[in-house]
């Protein structure tokens, strides 16, 4: 048995077995609630530089395959967990979770009080932490140490790392509509093949392109994707963005495309105690009254008058928000009155679910086929 640490920056660590690679990792600790999706969270790339805690008490049970990931690799910087299953029981597994883990160098624990572990991070927010199993495991005031040395979430840009390399191309898969234009921030495979499935073909491109680059393109429409970091460090973004408005060009953008929406707008952003990490997250759509239960990964939030319309404070003209979090009032969702530009803070592409907001998918490919109506 080798053993494990998780240390927090209060000084609080958990002690259990490893699981996973052994060594040494750092990063924001997190908390999920998913009670299923495991493969699909770690492979988001939203979680890059994070430590996810599973809430659930048993993970592994399905073990992992190849149909499944969200992204080329696992991007979550530690994992830790209650239980891990001991044996995979599901005909699509390819391996087990331990398996993969090890594999692509990821640091995990296991054995440790999950439930106690998310109290603490509700009751004092996220922070940094670090793992530390076998040789790593030192005195606790030097693992401790290391943990303080880490940088901060807030002020980190992370979608440089997570985004594609080189540019790349992907076909409508049904009746064509037009030609969008995809900033991949860290973007999810689902995602992809929900636009391709509403009749876009797809050009996505690297978090590098400029607006000039965009706007060569003709695109019919532009979408912002999900993404890991601070949206108050990603100027680059949010000036492409405001670039592309300005154009007239139809607009959509997800949980960090929102939070770059709003910034463009002119609004701030701020970093949330703990975040909005699971699947079954209450939103109210302000237009209809329907509530969505939603999946959410998000740290930062967009500082929005909610209950009113408002003037866009860069000039894009009025705004409302559409959408906040039953649970908190936290700002869901964005639409621009007098610009063809909405977004959402959740995830309608959420696998494995739910799939309350896949209208959203539905309402952006209406906005693009109006436009070239028009």
């Amino acid at each position: 048995m080798t053993h494990a640490h998780l240390v927090l920056e209060d000084g609080t660590i958990y002690r259990g077995r490893a699981y996973g690679a052994v060594g040494t990792t750092l990063g924001e600790a997190v908390f999920a609630t998913g009670m299923t999706g495991y493969q699909e969270t770690i492979t988001d790339p939203s979680y890059a530089g994070q430590i996810v805690v599973q809430t659930a008490p048993q993970i592994g049970n399905t073990g992992v395959n190849d149909e499944d990931p969200e992204s080329r690799r696992i991007w979550v910087a530690g994992y830790a967990v209650r239980q891990a299953s001991r044996m995979v029981s599901s005909w699509r597994a390819t391996e087990s979770l331990d398996a993969r883990l090890e594999r692509d160098g990821i640091v995990g624990i296991q054995g440790i009080d999950t439930r106690a572990l998310t109290r603490r991070l509700r009751d004092a927010g996220s922070m940094r932490a670090g793992i530390f199993s076998g040789d790593a495991i030192a005195s606790d005031e030097e693992m401790l140490e290391q943990v303080l040395q880490s940088p901060q979430m807030a002020g980190q840009r992370l979608a440089d790392v997570v985004s594609t390399p080189e540019a790349y191309t992907l076909p409508a898969t049904t009746e064509r509509i037009g030609h969008l234009a995809v900033l991949d921030l860290g973007i999810k495979a689902s995602t992809l093949r929900y636009l391709q499935g509403r009749g876009f073909d797809l050009t996505v491109l690297p978090h590098s392109v400029t607006a000039e680059d965009v706007l060569a393109l003709s695109p019919d429409a532009a979408f912002y994707s999900n993404g890991p970091g601070d949206p108050a460090a990603s100027d680059q973004y949010v000036e492409l963005l405001q670039a592309l408005l300005r154009a007239g060009v139809p607009f959509f953008g997800i949980c960090f495309g929102n939070q770059l929406l709003g910034r463009a707008l002119g609004f701030g952003t701020y970093k949330l105690p703990f975040g909005h990490r699971g699947i079954n997250q209450p939103v109210l759509d302000v237009a209809t009254g329907t509530v969505e239960i939603t999946s959410q990964n998000h740290g930062f939030a967009v500082d929005a008058p909610i209950g009113e319309i408002v003037d866009s404070p860069a000039g894009f003209g009025r705004v409302e928000v559409s959408h906040y979090s039953l649970n908190d009032h936290v700002v869901e969702g964005l639409r621009a009155l007098d610009i063809p530009a909405f977004s959402v803070q959740y995830h309608p592409e959420a696998a494995a679910g739910p799939h309350d907001s896949m209208y959203l998918f539905d309402r952006f490919a209406a906005l693009v086929r109006e436009r070239k109506d028009a």
